[in-house]
């Protein structure tokens, strides 16, 4: 492509050399520069793309944008200053791919915790309602039923385009996505075309990285700041923050709720481990998953479609239909018929919703046995809330490692028990070895009683010290139960 056409849109400051040129590849990482290529330096969180300015050079990229000032530059070379990389990033990976997104009807879903669920839902109702669709989540990115790997909750702009241009060329007429707030902060979504955004709620997470819950809450109201008129907002109104979201939108408000008037609107009638019977917009349904956090999951789901200009009666039809995302509320029984659950809860506020909802089908009956651990090298101030959280809704807890990457796991869990005092710590066993944690929670487990594993969910590796070694709770649970 002309370097003119990769350049539209963006805030360019100054060009040094021929803008006139052809660009043979696009690239932020200076290692896959070719011959003719345009590099962008992106100023990255751990690292700057500036310091790779010369590796690119090296392996004839023949365009460099970049943002800060840069001390030399070499005869034959395109130098093409912008406000800002990160932002240019994305316009020129979606110039590149031919603007992928607007040839789709592409309807983001951010928020702390149910994106995941609520953007694999819709993927599956679309599918369903007969349509060829795309998913791009953090379980996996799937194309028509195709799948490909995932390795972030929202890619890096350029293979988010690439992505998007496949979802284009396999003829797919819709696309869902999550939008996490890394990505929405680091302009990975510039560019991208949306006609729909949810948002599902918003609580603590990732404070390493945003520092402050006001920082968190600017990166995830910035998705909606930036919706055109032409797309909705959904926003769940039973969440504090739910209408601060919409503040500044563009876009055609809409709302969901179990608990307020809205424009969907759902009751909850019956709970069990099988499912729920919910009321949406006065149509009765009977759903496959259990937990109030999961009906706000499936409003959105069914809010969405409707605002797609989907039929509510068939909307309604395949919501009943639909199963849980793997890792979400993921029930294994055992033949002695005692529970265990799986379920990604890796945040304070998503281990008490899927506690609750334990609690809420159990009434009473039976015991809640809980095994949770924490990240390492994530925000460390969710620790001692989740081990409280954990304590103050479960029987007996079992605190052990996670994901440690390249912290100790011990220290870590050292730090959720920081959290409790002497007589939350008579029901809590620190055990480092997760298989072994899980192991003795079925030990304690008798009939009737539910054990969580909590944290991992569809993951199927632990991350120590740089290196991803395989591991599956769900796995794990199922070899327990048969031997």
């Amino acid at each position: 492509m002309k370097l003119q056409d990769l350049l539209k849109g963006i805030d360019v400051i100054a060009i040094k050399g021929n803008d006139d040129v052809r660009v043979t590849g696009i690239f932020t990482d200076s290692r896959k520069a070719v011959e003719g290529s345009l590099f962008i330096a992106l100023k990255g969180v751990q690292v700057d793309g500036h310091q790779y300015i010369d590796n690119a050079l090296d392996l004839k990229a023949g365009v460099i944008v970049h943002q800060d000032d840069i001390d030399t530059s070499k005869a034959g070379i395109t130098y093409v200053k912008v406000k800002d990389t990160a932002d240019a990033a994305g316009k020129i990976a979606t110039h590149w791919y031919g603007d992928p997104s607007s040839r789709l009807r592409l309807v983001g879903v951010t928020g702390t915790n149910g994106k995941t669920t609520t953007a694999t839902l819709l993927y599956e109702m679309f599918l369903k309602l007969g349509y060829k669709v795309g998913l791009l989540s953090t379980v996996a990115n799937y194309i028509n039923g195709a799948v490909y790997h995932a390795t972030h909750t929202t890619p890096d702009p350029i293979s988010l385009n690439d992505m998007l241009a496949k979802m284009v060329d396999a003829g797919c007429e819709y696309a869902f996505m999550e939008v996490s707030s890394h990505a929405i902060h680091q302009k990975r979504i510039s560019g991208l075309k949306f006609e729909g955004g949810i948002f599902t709620n918003i609580t603590q997470d990732h404070l390493d990285y945003h520092k402050t819950m006001e920082e968190y809450l600017k990166a995830k109201k910035a998705f909606f700041d930036l919706l055109p008129e032409t797309a909705f907002a959904l926003t769940n109104i039973d969440d504090k923050n739910g209408m601060v979201m919409l503040q500044n939108t563009k876009a055609r408000k809409c709302t969901y709720s179990v608990q307020s008037l809205a424009d969907f609107k759902a009751k909850i009638i019956e709970k069990h481990f099988d499912g729920t019977a919910i009321e949406i917009n006065g149509k009765e349904v009977q759903v496959q998953f259990v937990g109030v956090f999961n009906v706000y999951n499936l409003l959105a789901v069914y809010g969405a479609t409707i605002l797609l200009g989907q039929d509510s009666e068939e909307a309604l039809l395949i919501l009943s239909t639909l199963k849980p995302v793997a890792g979400r509320f993921e029930t294994i029984r055992s033949a002695e018929d005692f529970t265990a659950i799986v379920d990604y809860a890796h945040t304070p506020d998503a281990l008490t919703n899927v506690l609750e909802a334990i609690h809420e089908v159990l009434n009473g009956n039976g015991r809640v046995i809980t095994v949770v651990g924490c990240g390492g090298n994530r925000d460390k101030t969710k620790r001692p809330i989740m081990a409280r959280e954990a304590v103050r809704l479960s029987d007996q807890v079992i605190l052990t490692s996670d994901n440690p990457r390249w912290e100790e796991p011990q220290a870590i869990i050292n730090d959720m028990a920081d959290g409790l005092n002497s007589q939350q710590m008579k029901k809590t066993l620190l055990i480092v070895d997760r298989e072994q944690a899980i192991r003795t929670a079925c030990t304690f487990a008798q009939a009737g009683d539910v054990i969580l594993v909590a944290g991992k969910g569809h993951e199927d590796y632990q991350d120590v010290k740089g290196v991803k070694h395989h591991f599956d709770d769900r796995e794990v649970v199922r070899n327990i139960f048969e031997n």
